[in-house]
């Protein structure tokens, strides 16, 4: 008999696939082993076991990884805009592994507006609080301290001078202080809670898939794993087609969970045959269910800067780029704190960290979406991905008005004297016609995609999912990422994804989808 080329570790058959090892997957693998439950969990990038050092990128919390992990993909913020970078973690843990490490939880109202009774905040809750180990705030009701990720707030002698100065503008201008944004029901001026401890990076691979959690018996990793397709038997999922090293192999399984990202997953989910039947059949690809939702619709927060250059001593490129923010209401939402407004210690660059600093804001509750274009079967093939931020005319009008907001800070006496006006110019602040004007030429993206695969009632026509993330029209196929989420939450989405990862992990642990 010829030798198998299946690498070692990989299951011919096992009860749960999980695709995908970032903020959802990591944490339902994890938690669904915990109980007994076998899952195969798949990631496309590299694995750094917990007994080796991570790579610098990674271990470095105080900035963003846009490089050396990251699937290289490409957006188009506005219609004003040229082609950016759109970076997406390609590794063990995901997005969480390259991110800025700012833990918020959003607002109540965030998960009630879905209207899905299993997604009332009263349910996602509990689901927060199991993530952290609050280590300012962990004996308050509303936070945990007895959870994998460890949470802290930088106190007021770590702050570095630009970040200080925005804090007393944020005084000078009347702003309320909250020492706690993930408090339910707050808004405010004071530091962000961050998963990032002596200045690494806790990401979700970190601090879930321990060598103790690695080591269960019921739990299989294959990294470096790209998942071509899920597999059926009619309309119900059997298993996946995934390529190791080179070659396409086949597992089998009961159900399969999907938690490769907004922009991945429904990727998969197309070249599987779900999706608008349009798209499915122009593909090629023999279609299993027409589900028009899948990829119609891209959610994100829209954000603008005001860049200045710093005076000498300000800036020193070591420092942290985030550590705090203000949060406060849009007048057109009516919205408490659904808007945030945060300074940046240093620009990064491509090239690397400059003397330059930022104000940035983020509209938080965007009323425009924009769209996913998938134009190859092949698992390599990169989306055409349309953000289409600030078209919408209200939420033009909310990023000018925190614009206006930024310049009142950088004039206010704390800042005025730390930095002069790079870009734009000043005079082109005090007309809110120039704003509009020069404000979606630089439009960019919070990096918070979601909502290309949403769940919703049965009648809802814009669901791709019912509340529990079951695909329509299949058996056996679940969706458990920040694709799912049917509205944009006023929060990086992070730790809302963590949130549906615990979320999931209990209910496979608990057999809800046997």
């Amino acid at each position: 008999m010829a030798p198998s080329n299946r690498p070692a570790g990989l299951p011919e058959r096992v009860e749960t696939i999980v695709v995908g090892a970032g903020s959802a997957g990591a944490v339902i693998a994890a938690r669904a082993t915990a109980a007994g439950r076998e899952v195969l969990l798949l990631e496309a990038g590299p694995d750094t076991p917990p007994e080796v050092a991570l790579p610098p990128d990674l271990h470095d919390g105080t900035r963003n990884s846009l490089v050396h992990h990251d699937w290289g993909m490409h957006h188009v913020p506005t219609r004003d805009a040229a082609v950016f970078p759109f970076p997406r973690g390609r590794v063990m843990g995901g997005s969480s592994a390259v991110n800025t490490c700012i833990v918020l939880r959003g607002h109540p109202y965030d998960y009630d507006e879905w209207g899905l009774d299993e997604w009332r905040w009263e349910k996602c809750l509990p689901a927060f609080i199991r993530i952290e180990t609050d280590l300012d705030y962990g004996d308050a009701p509303h936070h945990g301290s007895e959870g994998p990720i460890p949470v802290r707030r930088h106190p007021p002698e770590e702050w570095v001078t630009w970040q200080a100065a925005f804090l007393a503008a944020c005084d000078e201008l009347g702003f309320a202080r909250c020492d706690d944004h993930n408090e339910p029901n707050t808004d405010g001026h004071g530091p962000h809670a961050m998963n990032k401890i002596d200045g690494q990076r806790m990401n979700a691979a970190l601090c879930y898939l321990t060598r103790e959690v690695r080591d269960r018996p019921a739990l299989s990793i294959a990294t470096d794993a790209l998942v071509h397709r899920v597999l059926f038997d009619g309309t119900r999922a059997n298993g996946v087609e995934v390529e190791i090293a080179g070659t396409v192999h086949r597992v089998a399984a009961d159900r399969v969970v999907l938690c490769a990202g907004a922009i991945h997953t429904p990727g998969v989910l197309i070249r599987s045959g779900i999706g608008p039947r349009a798209t499915i059949e122009g593909l090629g690809v023999d279609l299993v269910a027409d589900v028009p939702a899948v990829g119609a619709r891209l959610l994100d927060h829209p954000g603008a800067a005001m860049i200045l250059a710093a005076r000498p001593g300000v800036v020193d490129t070591r420092d942290p780029l985030i550590q705090t923010t203000l949060r406060y209401g849009a007048k057109r939402t009516g919205l408490r704190g659904d808007m945030q407004l945060q300074p940046g210690s240093f620009v990064p660059l491509p090239f690397g960290p400059v003397e330059l600093v930022s104000l940035m804001t983020s509209v938080g509750k965007p009323r425009g979406v924009g769209r996913l274009e998938f134009r190859s079967a092949d698992p390599r093939a990169k989306p055409r991905i349309d953000s289409e931020l600030l078209v919408d005319p209200d939420d033009l009008e909310m990023a000018c008005e925190a614009m206006e907001l930024a310049w009142l800070c950088a004039t206010s006496y704390p800042m005025k004297d730390l930095a002069d006006f790079f870009w734009p110019r000043e005079r082109d602040m005090t007309s809110r016609a120039k704003m509009r004007e020069w404000i979606p030429r630089q439009c960019g993206s919070g990096y918070h995609p979601c909502g290309t695969v949403p769940m919703g009632e049965p009648s809802d026509p814009d669901a791709a999912t019912d509340e529990l993330g079951r695909v329509r029209g299949t058996e056996g196929l679940i969706v458990a990422d920040a694709s799912l989420f049917p509205t944009v939450p006023s929060a990086n989405t992070n730790f809302p994804t963590l949130m549906v990862g615990e979320r999931y992990g209990a209910w496979l642990a608990e057999g809800r989808f046997d």
